[in-house]
């Protein structure tokens, strides 16, 4: 053969050999059900529903979800990988009760309940019955060990998300609905549509914040006995989310060990009764209307009795004439109420309404509901329901609601949306009070956290107030001795680039909020500041 001959004869060879491996890798790839047909059940694909296999083909399909870093780099936290499921054909299983009883403890199933399964799909004609999405190495060579007939695994897509609990109630998670995967919770169900089409989203969350916001969390919680506790920093000029975190929590890759509760994010899920952290809109509302002024003063005697109820300071404290700027200071429920009359009523609901605490915010995340201010404006209203609400009681706001409406203090008056999507840009609400007035509250906030001293940070201005307030026992209606611990503050104060909020709920121990969560908001707000590198506004000042 001539060397010409040869040379052609080798192209001839590689070109149907490449030919090959390329229909090859279509087949294992792009056609599976062609693959399936030809292996039949040693695959597990005969008898999964048409709609499992489109769902299944959305999922491989399925966009990423990313964070952020603090320079700006997408970090991505929600992907989709192959994973082994095991799953049983119900027509072939000759003794359901039989095979339950061995499957059963390798698929973490009650044994009566997986044989009523078993034995309902086959009397249906089903051929197909998924048992386990995510089966672990073990749990695939036990199935391979008990060899029976009817029982299968196969490849199947799955979410992974990355950093297991870390922002979990954010993105929440691709589950098993149906026999088919669903986007459940967060932006995996509330971005489903773009994702599904294999658009990627990107989050406004820092990676590095929500981790170290975390930690700190679980930190607080486990110091004070506490149930839950949420954090959330915001960005108070643009309204972008940096950290959202509650706990208790859960790891999507293995939702199901985890109770349905834990999936809800109490950030934007629920309310609850604020406390003294609504004391400064109350102040606001008097200083915008004009109607007090920060040195305007009050003659404390420790109670007010309205409709006859007798409203007390904390730990029944007296503190006789002080200005609207020591209420703040000291937290008087007592001058928050004169403040609530000397605005009125009608002025009084209006700027609550208007710094959004009774509304939606919009952020971007599924089942997110409204603050309750309904008490406010029920027909038999009366004086009592507005002083209560004067200092926090008797109205609920959600976290999110709470944290936009003190950006919006800091912010020189300006509500900000809240926003969570990294590709959104920023959207004002509405003005809520003039400039002025927003600086003049600053400054009283400031002016708060140096006298009680516990917030403050050496060489940086920070504004912030405290909330206690007691929980209602639903059974007898009446507040219980359980209290949740808020802090909400900005800084730095005078050109503020974080907005932070720390939650607790019913802590064993810790009397009052500035002895609990307080010291939580100074070292995360340490952490900030040093983490982005803020240039301090109060330099030489300890």
């Amino acid at each position: 053969m001539s060397k010409g001959r040869a040379i052609f004869v080798f192209i001839l060879f590689f070109a149907l050999y490449a030919a090959v491996g390329a229909r090859l890798y279509v087949i294992q790839v792009n056609e599976r059900g062609f693959l399936a047909s030809l292996l039949g059940p040693v695959m597990g694909e005969v008898g999964k529903s048409p709609e499992a296999e489109a769902a299944d083909e959305r999922l491989r399909r399925r966009g990423q979800i990313f964070m952020t870093d603090r320079s700006g780099n997408d970090v991505s936290v929600a992907m989709t990988r192959e994973y082994p499921l095991i799953f049983v054909s119900p027509k072939e299983i000759g003794d359901p009760v039989s095979a339950a009883a061995s499957l059963a403890p390798v698929v973490l199933m009650d044994p009566r309940e997986l044989a009523g399964k078993i034995a309902a799909k086959a009397e249906s004609g089903s051929e197909y019955l998924p048992l386990l999405p995510r089966a672990s190495d073990e749990q695939v060579k036990a199935v391979q060990a008990l060899k029976l007939k009817g029982v299968s695994i196969e490849n199947s897509p799955g979410r992974f998300y990355a950093f297991d609990h870390l922002a979990s109630q954010v993105i929440g998670f691709v589950g098993m609905k149906d026999d088919a995967q669903t986007a459940l919770y967060g932006a995996e169900q509330f971005h489903d549509e773009r994702l599904a089409k294999g658009e990627s989203v990107r989050l406004t969350i820092d990676r590095g914040v929500q981790d170290h916001a975390e930690g700190l969390l679980e930190e607080l919680i486990e110091k004070y006995g506490a149930t839950g506790g949420t954090i959330i920093v915001q960005e108070p000029t643009s309204g972008a989310i940096l950290a959202m975190t509650s706990k208790p929590d859960f790891d999507p890759n293995r939702y199901g060990s985890f109770p349905i509760g834990s999936f809800l994010n109490p950030a934007v899920q629920l309310i609850y009764e604020p406390g003294s952290v609504i004391k400064p809109f109350t102040l606001s509302a008097g200083l915008d209307t004009g109607k007090l002024s920060p040195e305007t003063t009050y003659t404390d005697t420790g109670s007010v009795t309205l409709n006859g109820k007798t409203v007390r300071n904390f730990q029944n404290k007296v503190y006789g004439t002080i200005t609207m700027r020591e209420v703040i200071q000291n937290s008087v429920n007592t001058g928050a109420i004169f403040a609530e009359r000397a605005v009125g009523h009608d002025d009084f609901y209006r700027y609550l309404s208007s710094f959004g605490l009774g509304e939606e915010t919009g952020i971007g995340l599924p089942g997110e509901i409204r603050g309750n201010l309904r008490n406010l404006v029920r027909k038999e209203v009366r004086a009592i329901d507005f002083a209560t609400a004067a200092y926090g009681h008797g109205i609920s706001v959600t976290p999110v609601g709470l944290i936009s409406a003190y950006s919006a203090l800091g912010n020189g008056g300006v509500l900000m949306k809240p926003f969570i999507e990294k590709d959104m840009r920023p959207e004002v609400v509405r003005r809520v009070l003039k400039k002025e007035t927003a600086e003049t509250v600053t400054d009283i906030l400031v002016s708060s956290v140096v006298k009680n001293k516990v917030a403050a940070i050496p060489n940086y201005k920070v504004a912030g107030k405290t909330g206690t307030a007691f929980i209602i026992d639903p059974a007898t209606g009446k507040y219980s001795e359980e209290m949740i611990h808020t802090f909400v503050g900005y800084a730095p104060a005078s050109n503020p680039r974080f907005t932070v909020l720390v939650k607790m709920e019913r802590p064993a121990h810790g009397e009052a909020a500035g002895e609990t969560v307080v010291t939580t908001f100074k070292k995360l707000t340490e952490f900030l500041l040093q983490y982005y590198h803020v240039p301090p506004d109060n330099q030489g000042v300890q």
